[in-house]
C-alpha cells in the first residue's frame, strides 16, 4: 500500500465507501430474455432524435419522440432506486465475514461483497435498459433537460399540431424554470386567452421533483395566518419531504452510470489502492453535492443557504406557539445538531425548559433520530472527502455552513477559515450597502406635465429613487378607466375573477392593452378607451424617465390594470397582506437580508411605478420596508392619479396591505433600459391599430428606442439557469 500506517484507518473507511461506488463501472448487458425493443432506449437519443424531427418540421414525430426521452429519463431514475432496494442485501454474507476477518482475507471478503452487488444490480438494471441506455450522458443534455429545454420544442410542436392544452401545458412547464423569458411569457398570456385551454393546462409537469419547495412556500404562507398548529404541521411536511428528496438525490448518486473523474486526481494517483480511494471520493462528492441541488429552486443558480435548519427554526417556533412545547424541544434540539453553540438557540431552549417547569421527560427529550442520522452521516463523508483534498489533491466544495472546523484537517483550516471569512465579509457587505442603489437613476428631475405635482420625494417616502406624484390623471380618465375594467371583467379576460394568488380573501381580475384592443375590435369596450390605457402607460413612462434622470432610454417592460375585490364574509379576523412583501427585479431573503438578481426573479426590471384609479375601498395600502420584509419604512394610500414610481431594486421592498372591502383598481407598470426585454404585446397592440389605419401616441418613444436599442442584446443576461420555484404566473402585481 502507498498510504502511512497512521492513514491506515481512514483508508480501510475508503475501502468501504468503494464498495458501494458501483455506479463508476461500465454498464454491461442484463440478464434475462427480455426483448432488446422492449428496454429502454438512451434518452438522449431520443431527444435528439426528437430536436431533428422539429426542425425538420414532423411535428408528430417529434411530439412522439420529445415525450419518450422525457418520459425514459423518468423511468430510468424510477428504475434505479428500485435495483438499489432490491440489491439492499446482496453479498451480506460477504459483509459479515469482514468484522471477523483480517489481512488477506479481509481484502477478499470486501471483494467479493463489491462483486456481489456489482452483479446484482447490472442484471437489475439490464432487464429494464439497454446497455446503451445505462451510460452516463453528456454535460450539454444535462443542461438540456435540468433547464427543461425539451418542454420548450414540446410547446411549439403541440402548438403546430393544434393541441393547445398540451401546448400550454409545456409552456408553462418550460416557464417555471426560465421565468426571465420573455417569449414564452408572452405566449403563455395568449394561451390563457385561447378557447379550449382550461386552467388546469398551466400546471408543472416536473412537479414531483420539486415538491418540497411546494411545501416551503406553502409553509412561509401560512404563518401569515397565526394559524400555528396548522403552521407547524406543514413544516413538519416541508422537512420530511426534504430529506426524502435528498435521500433521493443520494440514491442517484449511488447507482447512476457516472464518467470516470478526470479533474478529481484519477491521474495524479499510482496504486489500485488509492484510485479506488479517489473514485469513491468522487461518489461522496456526488452526495454531498446533492444538499446544494436540493436547495436551489427552478430557475435560480444558487442554492438556498441553510435550506434544512433554516425549516428546522421555523418549525421550532411555530410548534411553541401552538403550545406544543415538547415538540419545540426536540426541534431546536436538531437544530442545534448544526450550530450548537448558537446564541439564540440556547436562549430559547432555555425558555423551552422554563416552560415545561418540572416536566422533566419533555425537557430530556432527545432530538429527532432521522437529524441525528443525517448529521452523523453527513460529517463521516466531510472528513473523508477532506482527508482526500490533504492527500490526494482532489477537489471538493463543502455545501454547508455548518460544518465544523474540527472535521477540517490541519493542514487545510487557514484556506477553510480565510473562505469562511470571505464568505462572512461578503453577506455583512450586503447589509452595509443596504441603502446604496445601482440602479442609474436619480430622482430630482423635472416633471413634463401641467397639473401633475410632486406630493413626496425621496426624503418624505424615506427612501431612496422613490417619488409619488399628484395629478397624472382627471376624475373624468378615472372613471373611465374604471368602466373598462369593469367591462372587461364581464366580458371574460385573462383572470376570470379567479382568486388572487397570494391571498384567498381577495378575487382579482387583470386587463393588458392587447386585451383591451381584441375587446375593442369586437366591439364589447370602446376603442377609445383601450386607447386612453395605452396612453396612460407612456405618460406614466415620459414622467418617470424624466423624474429620475435616466441616462439611457427606458421601454415599458410590462403593463397591467388589476383589480382585486374583498371576498364578501371572507375578511373577519384577516391577518394575511394582499401582495406579501418583495422586491420586483431579485429574490428577498428577509432573514439574511440578501436579494438574489437571479431567475425566478424579473431580472431585467429597472423601474416599477403603480397608477391607481379610485379610493372606495378599505386597505390596499402600498407599503415599503427595509430588507427585513417588517420595518415599514413609508406608506401610500390610494387616489385617483396619484402615480407612485421607483427603481425596483433591493432599496424598494414592497407589498400591499390587505383589501377588506370594495374594490382597488389600479395600472401597474414595469420599465426596463433594455429594448430586448420591452413588452411585444404592447407593440402588437400598436400595429393593429396602425393596420386598421389608427394613430398612437407615442411621445419620446423613438427617443428611447434610439438611445438604449444598441446595446441592448449586449446587456442581457448572460446566467445559465439550471433549473425550479414555483411561479404562479408571468405577473408580479403591485
Amino acid at each position: 500500500m502507498a498510504l502511512q500506517a497512521d492513514c491506515f484507518t481512514v483508508y480501510v473507511a475508503f475501502y468501504f465507501v468503494f464498495a458501494t461506488s458501483l455506479n463508476f463501472t461500465s454498464a454491461a448487458p442484463g440478464g434475462g430474455g427480455a426483448n432488446v425493443l422492449s428496454l429502454l432506449q438512451p434518452y438522449d437519443f431520443l431527444y435528439y432524435s426528437g430536436v431533428r424531427a422539429y426542425f425538420g418540421g414532423e411535428w408528430t414525430k417529434s411530439a412522439e419522440l420529445l415525450e419518450k426521452s422525457i418520459l425514459t429519463k423518468q423511468t430510468l431514475l424510477r428504475v434505479r432506486r428500485q435495483c438499489r432496494d432490491d440489491c439492499a442485501a446482496a453479498g451480506r454474507e460477504a459483509l459479515d465475514q469482514l468484522d471477523s476477518e483480517k489481512g488477506h482475507l479481509w481484502d477478499l471478503w470486501a471483494l467479493d461483497w463489491v462483486q456481489q452487488k456489482a452483479e446484482c444490480l447490472r442484471f437489475c438494471v439490464g432487464r429494464s435498459a439497454t446497455p446503451a441506455g445505462q451510460l452516463p450522458v453528456s454535460s450539454d443534455i444535462d443542461y438540456e433537460f435540468s433547464s427543461r429545454n425539451p418542454y420548450n420544442f414540446l410547446q411549439v410542436t403541440y402548438y403546430k399540431l393544434e393541441k393547445l392544452q398540451k401546448a400550454a401545458s409545456a409552456a408553462h412547464t418550460y416557464f417555471v424554470a426560465n421565468p426571465s423569458h420573455l417569449e414564452m411569457r408572452n405566449n403563455i398570456e395568449k394561451y390563457r386567452r385561447m378557447e379550449g385551454v382550461t386552467d388546469e393546462a398551466f400546471q408543472d409537469r416536473e412537479i414531483e421533483n420539486e415538491r418540497h419547495w411546494v411545501l416551503y412556500d406553502s409553509a412561509v404562507q401560512s404563518e401569515a395566518s397565526s394559524d400555528w398548529v396548522q403552521v407547524a404541521e406543514k413544516w413538519k411536511l416541508c422537512v420530511n419531504q426534504t430529506l426524502q428528496q435528498t435521500e433521493e438525490c443520494r440514491v442517484q448518486c449511488e447507482v447512476a452510470s457516472q464518467r470516470l473523474p478526470d479533474d478529481r486526481g484519477v491521474d495524479t494517483v499510482d496504486g489500485a489502492y488509492e484510485k479506488a480511494a479517489v473514485l469513491s471520493l468522487s461518489l461522496l462528492a456526488c452526495r454531498q453535492s446533492c444538499v446544494t441541488e436540493v436547495a436551489t429552486r427552478p430557475g435560480r443558480i444558487s442554492a438556498q443557504e441553510d435550506y434544512l435548519p433554516s425549516q428546522l427554526e421555523h418549525l421550532h417556533i411555530a410548534q411553541f406557539k401552538a403550545g406544543d412545547i415538547k415538540g419545540a424541544v426536540q426541534t431546536l434540539r436538531s437544530l442545534l445538531l448544526f450550530y450548537p453553540s448558537d446564541r439564540d438557540s440556547l436562549d430559547n431552549l432555555q425558555l423551552y425548559s422554563e416552560t415545561l417547569g418540572g416536566d422533566t421527560e419533555s425537557q430530556g427529550t432527545q432530538p429527532a433520530q432521522e437529524i441525528v442520522r443525517y448529521i452523523s452521516r453527513s460529517l463521516q463523508e466531510k472528513k473523508l472527502l477532506y482527508f482526500g483534498m490533504e492527500n490526494f489533491d482532489f477537489s471538493f466544495i463543502d455545501p454547508d455552513l455548518w460544518t465544523p472546523e474540527d472535521v477540517v484537517p490541519e493542514s487545510l483550516r487557514d484556506i477553510w477559515r480565510a473562505e469562511k471569512k470571505k464568505m462572512n465579509e461578503k453577506m455583512k457587505e450586503g447589509e452595509q450597502q443596504e441603502e446604496v442603489d445601482d440602479s442609474g437613476f436619480f430622482s430630482g428631475g423635472p416633471v413634463p406635465q401641467v397639473g401633475v405635482t410632486i406630493t413626496m420625494d425621496d426624503e418624505r417616502l424615506n427612501g431612496t429613487n422613490r417619488v409619488m406624484l399628484d395629478g397624472v390623471m382627471t376624475e373624468k380618465e378615472c372613471d373611465t378607466i374604471l368602466q373598462l375594467a369593469a367591462a372587461a371583467g364581464s366580458a371574460g379576460d385573462g383572470y376570470r375573477g379567479r382568486r388572487s394568488p397570494h391571498t384567498p380573501h381577495e378575487t382579482f381580475e387583470g386587463l393588458t392593452v392587447l386585451r383591451a384592443v381584441k375587446l375593442a375590435q369586437d366591439g364589447l369596450v370602446n376603442q377609445s378607451d383601450a386607447k386612453l390605457l395605452h396612453e396612460l402607460g407612456e405618460r406614466a413612462r415620459v414622467l418617470l424617465h424624466s423624474y429620475f434622470r435616466s441616462p439611457s432610454g427606458l421601454f415599458m417592460s410590462f403593463s397591467h390594470l388589476v383589480c382585486r375585490s374583498a371576498v364578501a364574509g371572507d375578511q373577519e379576523g384577516r391577518l394575511d397582506l394582499s401582495h406579501p412583501v418583495h422586491v420586483d427585479n431579485c429574490l428577498l431573503e428577509p432573514e439574511t437580508k440578501q436579494c438574489w438578481r437571479e431567475p425566478p426573479a424579473f431580472i431585467h426590471r429597472d423601474l416599477s411605478a403603480v397608477l391607481y384609479l379610485n379610493d372606495n375601498f378599505d386597505g390596499g395600502q402600498l407599503f415599503f420596508t427595509n430588507r427585513d420584509a417588517k420595518t415599514v419604512t413609508a406608506r401610500v394610500k390610494p387616489s385617483c392619479g396619484r402615480l407612485v414610481g421607483f427603481s425596483s431594486g433591493p432599496v424598494n421592498p414592497h407589498g400591499v396591505t390587505a383589501v377588506t372591502s370594495g374594490r382597488r383598481c389600479a395600472l401597474a407598470l414595469w420599465f426596463t433600459k433594455e429594448k430586448l426585454y420591452r413588452d411585444m404585446e404592447r407593440e402588437e397592440a400598436e400595429a393593429m391599430w396602425a393596420a386598421d389605419g389608427q394613430s398612437v401616441v407615442k411621445k419620446d418613444k423613438e427617443e428611447a428606442e434610439g438611445t438604449a436599442g444598441r446595446n441592448a442584446r449586449s446587456q442581457a443576461p448572460k446566467e445559465r439557469s439550471r433549473g425550479r420555484g414555483r411561479v404562479t404566473g408571468g405577473r408580479d402585481e403591485l
